[in-house]
């Protein structure tokens, strides 16, 4: 799947892209991030704040202009990445995500504006519990 930031920092709100490629049953579905500086995470998607909010905590912990020995100058991004995770899973059930109410997967720019991808492998399951 594939993703595009605008901005240097950024979460993407990919659920729904995300969920039309589930296919029917139930498993785990793991959404994973291959590159180094991004990310990927699960947040509430109903309020815009929220978002703007944790960009804002995660430009305090990790400032951009941090010193760096990292030739490319993007270790900042770096660590980003390693806070946030670079895969997860989500329960599907009957071809569904098993989201909570305000849950949406967000891919994570760290070091954009660019073009990422995004790979998703449905292992199937049965799914044992509502929790």
């Amino acid at each position: 799947m594939q993703v595009r930031s605008s901005r240097k920092r950024e979460l993407i709100d990919v659920t729904d892209e995300v969920a039309a490629r589930v296919p029917a049953g139930s498993g785990l579905l793991h959404v994973f991030v291959p590159h180094t500086t991004a990310g990927v995470t699960l947040n509430e998607g109903y309020d815009p704040a929220v978002v703007e909010d944790i960009l804002s905590v995660t430009g305090r912990l990790v400032p951009e202009d941090i010193p760096q020995r990292h030739a490319e100058g993007n270790s900042d991004s770096h660590a980003l990445s390693s806070i946030f995770g670079v895969s997860l899973f989500v329960p599907v059930a009957g071809g569904e995500l098993g989201l909570g109410r305000w849950q949406r997967i967000f891919f994570v720019e760290m070091d954009g504006p660019r073009s990422r991808r995004l790979r998703l492998t449905f292992l199937p399951g049965e799914v044992v519990g509502d929790g």
